[in-house]
């Protein structure tokens, strides 16, 4: 690209920035357009799922509770402390969505913290903040007097977008089912609570599943948790400078250097290099908390905030960009005076900066393989494909049309909403494979038809299930 062209694509790049963050100045409809919703109250939370890897450590005081819905996938993670304590907060997102956080900014020397919550489900997802603040209050641990009054902090990831295919966020009821049954000591790993269906890299289309991450160290009586949620625009590195996931465009390395898509911008995000990434990518967010049980004052506390939250741009490349609303949350028990183990604060921050790092790195999940090219077809009879026909719905605002023609299978999303790499209004071919149907490309595209009139796109910890509503003829 010629030093001319990199100019006007650099100028573009910043003009699109700017539309896309910038409120609109066109004329807003007098009534908006209502859209169609789900009756989330027939949902069951999942609680405390097991998960495939788990982070174990000795915190008694310390409990932590995950709610899910497996509909969505969507979910959200509470961090109960017991008692009261202090807390700090560091903001740099350009797009935030919390709770509490100016009070916290404000400083105080008192412990009124009870807990924190972090949530998928954008701006809705607040909800469960103030729900577990209510949860606290009706079961009877905090009250209505002034010195008694429960504060919860939370902040949210989003999740909808072309990710899913649906609107499901977490609720009061999910929130407070996850406060409620909180434990001591256990941190699962990757797609759960509010890491359900996090996303990293979109900034470079590496598209990668992502999840939440915990770390712990102990060192001489100073215990120090890491927890994040990775939802981020830049991609997950190693310390070896390695992108650790990302679906890899055509012609990539098999062993991603993080640098060759830096050095690579503004190629790198070109198409034949990489996707660039639809506007739907570009909301991202990555959610963090770090917990020491050193007493602190409130000065010190945030500076670990704000050491621990600069240190996340080594893990996380590029960070705290403006379609990131990143948030980190400290946290301080004050179980332990600092002069016993002799640490500074800068030491504390220190420590738990590595253990941030190591918390991003255990937030990603072994990935689905996508197939770029299909070697060797399964036979299906016309008789098999015409059973399969038929308009399956994922959701009000998502369903795809399956038809039978020449021997082949294909499918169009039926309504305005794509459905993955299916776009809306425009047949896609649906390959057949051993174990069910797939669409050849970069990403993962898998398709499962079952007897029971069900379609399971993606089986797995993501999947996104549909449902037969009428047969094509009939």
């Amino acid at each position: 690209m010629s030093s001319q062209s990199r100019s006007a694509f650099t100028m573009f790049s910043l003009i699109s920035a700017f539309a896309l963050s910038a409120p609109a100045a066109a004329k807003q409809p007098e009534k908006p357009v209502r859209q169609p919703t789900i009756d989330q109250s027939t949902l069951q939370p999942r609680i405390n799922v097991e998960a495939r890897r788990e982070l174990t450590f000795d915190w008694p005081m310390m409990k932590i509770g995950t709610g899910e819905y497996r509909e969505g996938p969507t979910g959200v993670t509470v961090i109960h402390f017991g008692r009261k304590v202090l807390g700090a907060v560091d903001v740099r997102g350009g797009a935030p969505g919390t709770v509490n956080s100016d009070f916290l900014n404000l400083g105080y020397e008192t412990p009124d913290l009870d807990a924190v919550v972090l949530s998928g489900g954008s701006w809705y997802g607040l909800e469960s903040v103030t729900a577990v603040d209510s949860a606290l209050k009706d079961d009877g641990e905090r009250s209505g007097y002034w010195n008694n009054i429960g504060l919860s902090v939370g902040s949210i990831i989003y999740d909808f977008g072309n990710r899913r295919l649906n609107e499901i966020y977490p609720d009061k009821k999910l929130a407070q089912a996850a406060v409620r049954a909180a434990r001591p000591g256990v941190f699962p790993l990757g797609p759960h609570g509010a890491g359900s269906m996090a996303e990293s890299g979109g900034l470079f289309g590496c598209n990668a599943h992502s999840g939440q991450g915990g770390a712990f160290r102990e060192v001489d009586g100073v215990k120090i948790a890491a927890f994040t949620v990775v939802n981020s625009l830049g991609a997950v590195v190693d310390r070896d400078g390695n992108v650790v996931a990302c679906n890899k465009d055509a012609g990539w390395p098999d062993k991603l250097k993080v640098t060759d898509l830096l050095n690579g911008l503004p190629d790198s995000r070109l198409p034949g290099w990489a996707g660039v990434p639809k506007e739907g990518m570009r909301k991202n967010t990555t959610v963090s908390l770090v917990v020491t049980n050193v007493k602190m004052t409130p000065a010190e506390l945030k500076r670990l905030a704000v050491q621990v939250h600069t240190s996340m741009g080594r893990g996380i490349q590029p960070f705290a960009t403006i379609f990131d609303g990143d948030v980190l949350w400290a946290v301080s028990t004050g179980e332990v005076d600092p002069v016993e183990p002799g640490y500074a604060a800068v030491d504390i921050a220190t420590i738990a900066s590595e253990a941030m790092w190591d918390a991003i790195l255990s937030s990603v999940p072994e990935q689905p393989k996508a197939v770029a090219k299909v070697d060797k077809r399964r036979r299906v009879s016309a008789s098999q494909l015409q059973a399969i026909e038929g308009i399956y719905r994922f959701s009000p605002i998502a369903s795809l049309s399956v038809t039978a023609e020449g021997g082949k299978l294909y499918g169009m999303a039926s309504d305005r909403r794509a459905i993955f790499s299916i776009p809306s209004g425009e047949r896609k071919e649906l390959v057949p494979v051993e174990d069910g149907f797939i669409i050849p490309g970069r990403y993962p595209m898998a398709l499962h038809f079952s007897e029971n009139d069900a379609l399971i796109i993606n089986p797995g910890p993501w999947e996104q299930r549909a449902v037969r509503e009428t047969s094509q003829g009939n």
